[in-house]
């Protein structure tokens, strides 16, 4: 509360914290830059997240008023199961950037994780993977 004559109090910014999450999805691909990798599809595993501001939608329960997941899935799959990169870094960069052009107008970032469900390393690891964040320019 600002005293009399002081400087009115700001208005409050709503920023959206709305999140569309898909995780768990598998693609084969040939990715890695070990010529075993190039020559031979292996299945890796993507995560999604999108941020966005998704009042509309819950307000009036419409598919219009907001983001298609299955959008989302389809942009990530067609660029886990095409073209190769060697490395999972650029991979992800690429899953990030056509999940947001999925997304539309309405998402403000896209975070995406790609793993490599079969590293090539001498140990029983799990999975290699990177994450990536792409946000929306205002």
């Amino acid at each position: 509360m600002s005293a009399p004559g002081g400087p009115a109090p700001r208005p409050v910014r709503r920023i959206a914290t709305d999140r569309i999450e898909l995780h768990g999805l598998r693609v084969v691909g040939t990715h890695g830059a070990l010529d075993e990798e190039r020559r031979r599809a292996q299945p890796f595993e993507v995560d999604v997240v999108v941020e966005a501001d998704l009042s509309e939608a819950r307000r009036s329960d419409r598919l219009a008023d907001t983001i298609d997941y299955g959008a989302l899935a389809d942009a990530a799959a067609r660029e886990v199961g095409g073209a190769h990169a060697d490395l999972l870094e650029r991979l992800a960069d690429r899953v990030a950037g056509a999940v947001l052009a999925a997304a539309g107008p309405r998402a403000g970032s896209a975070t995406v994780t790609v793993r490599k469900l079969r590293p090539p390393v001498p140990f029983d690891l799990a999975w290699a993977g990177v994450t990536v964040t792409h946000r929306r320019r205002d």
